[in-house]
């Protein structure tokens, strides 16, 4: 399947009168010139659920026609000011392309696409240019008639909702423009009499007679207590929630450290459910855990192999005593594990168990599962929790010293520091406005734990890796000169890790 082109959109729209005239953009900050003006009749036909989902999480997804970037585009937020856009060649109308589909599963969770609204578009475009020709910005003066799609059917005059007609001005950064033109461009057009634009998309000023939220307005949870400790749980949850849904388009791409991301966001959710249970209604949260285990898991096994394959591109990239000539069959079979991988991810990521943990997260957050002491003040109830999860991490450390199996309790003692340490960033950050001591206790614990995590981590990381690399070596066909390379990674693994291993008791008391 065709991986769409993707590019990072950063703009700022305007709202401007009709008889509005473009003001001279020729002495902005690094501009030399400014192109003549191209005016395009485009048509997009908007593609969204029933109960427009997509709009609600501030995405838009199209087929347009006329201009010179016919095709579909799909819009996904990626900062204030700032889309990552992808596209798909223009196809068949009615037909979403699989992929773009698939990139939008986190926010239609099974549900069809179909068409939202047609906008007919008059646009007007000029290019500013830097001395060496490169384009800074593009201008866009687009003078719109939007028209909702009612039930999936054609816009028809007859339609219940009226059309909206409006002009906007679109000030886009080109490969070479500055954030400090755009906002250059942004005073001159305000000056002229423009305004900052009443929505960030074309599409959300059109559906916003149909939308139950505004667009890209995603439900939040109700007002709780002020100060609360339920409030500072809430509000954490739902940051790694957007987390999740934020970097799981990023993850299906195979997007440098999304996986990582999703993942921690996922592990974070996991760890405040449990280290903060006593402020939560345990009926609720307890079926939470295996799904979001299992999801943890579906990430984890691309996570460990694609830092495996960092690990060892790295090593083999340091000074040693001996020659590696081009890429050793042992890593092209890592990085076909790993393809691998990515594929068993891509497809749990289309079940329906993964969409039902994701309402299940939303659920948490519109009507949070709290008990009576959430209401407490989070400067009490919170440095206690951590206090209590810090008492866990110390009686799973003294275990280490009688455990039948050391290694499991070493990596015991790995999960319960991160625990920690989740839960003290958790707490620092809820109590920097309320308490400035309590909040600073709170991100030393946080950094104490990190340290811990950090030395076993190390150790981890080698276990793992001398493990792989032992199977490497006893593979089939593997030639004597790989093997040579195998046996010297696995002497250097191994002493990393034991180096690490010997820093963790001098580690605990210095942190205890």
């Amino acid at each position: 399947m065709a991986v769409p082109t993707q590019q990072m959109e950063i703009e700022r729209k305007y709202d401007a009168e009709r008889d509005f005239v473009l003001p001279d953009l020729s002495r902005l900050p690094g501009v030399a010139s400014v192109t003549a003006p191209r005016t395009y009749a485009l048509v997009a036909n908007y593609f969204d659920t029933a109960d427009h989902r997509l709009a609600a999480h501030g995405v838009t997804l199209r087929r347009r026609r006329g201009g010179d970037d016919a095709g579909w585009h799909l819009k996904i937020p990626a900062g204030p000011d700032s889309k990552n856009e992808l596209r798909a060649p223009l196809g068949r109308p009615q037909m979403v392309p699989a992929r773009l589909a698939a990139l939008v599963a986190w926010s239609t969770r099974g549900a069809e696409l179909r068409p939202a609204a047609v906008l007919e578009t008059t646009r007007t475009v000029i290019e500013l240019l830097d001395d060496e020709g490169r384009v800074l910005a593009e201008v866009a003066d687009d003078a719109v008639v939007g028209q909702v799609v009612l039930d999936g059917g054609e816009a028809t005059a007859e339609a219940t909702v009226p059309a909206t007609a409006w002009r906007e001005i679109e000030v886009e950064l080109g490969p070479a423009g500055t954030p400090e033109l755009l906002k250059a461009a942004g005073k001159r057009l305000r000056k002229a009499g423009a305004r900052k634009g009443g929505s960030s998309s074309k599409l959300g000023r059109v559906l916003e007679p149909v939308m139950t939220v505004p667009f890209g307005g995603r439900p939040v949870s109700p007002e709780l207590p002020e100060g609360s400790a339920g409030a500072a749980v809430i509000g954490y949850l739902a940051e790694q929630v957007a987390a999740v849904l934020s970097f799981d388009p990023k993850a299906r791409l195979g997007e440098d450290d999304a996986v990582h991301q999703m993942r921690v966001a996922v592990r974070r959710i996991r760890s405040a459910l449990r280290s903060f249970a006593p402020l939560l209604d345990a009926r609720r949260v307890a079926p939470l855990e295996p799904e979001l285990k299992w999801l943890a898991d579906a990430l984890g096994e691309v996570r460990d192999l694609e830092v495996l394959r960092m690990r060892f591109t790295d090593r083999l990239a340091e000074p040693h005593g001996f020659e590696v000539n081009g890429t050793p069959s042992w890593m092209n079979a890592l990085a076909a594990s790993e393809a691998s991988a990515y594929r068993r991810m891509n497809a749990a990521l289309k079940q329906s168990r993964y969409f039902d943990i994701l309402d299940a997260l939303e659920a948490l957050l519109t009507h949070p599962p709290l008990s009576d002491r959430a209401e407490r003040a989070a400067a009490k109830e919170l440095p206690k929790l951590v206090g209590r999860q810090w008492k866990r991490l110390a009686k799973k450390y003294a275990a280490i010293a009688t455990a039948d199996d050391p290694e499991e309790a070493r990596h015991d003692v790995r999960k319960a520091g991160k625990r920690v340490r989740y839960a003290a960033d958790l707490a620092a950050a809820a109590l920097d406005d309320i308490d400035k001591d309590a909040a600073a206790a709170a991100s030393g614990t946080a950094r104490k734990a990190k340290t811990l995590q950090k030395v076993l981590g190390g150790y981890q990381d080698g276990v793992i890796a001398t493990t792989y690399l032992k199977e490497a070596a006893a593979r089939r066909g593997t030639t004597p000169a790989e093997a040579f390379v195998l046996g010297a990674l696995h002497g250097w693994e191994r002493h990393e890790a034991f180096d690490s291993l010997s820093r963790l008791e001098e580690t605990w008391e210095r942190i205890a």
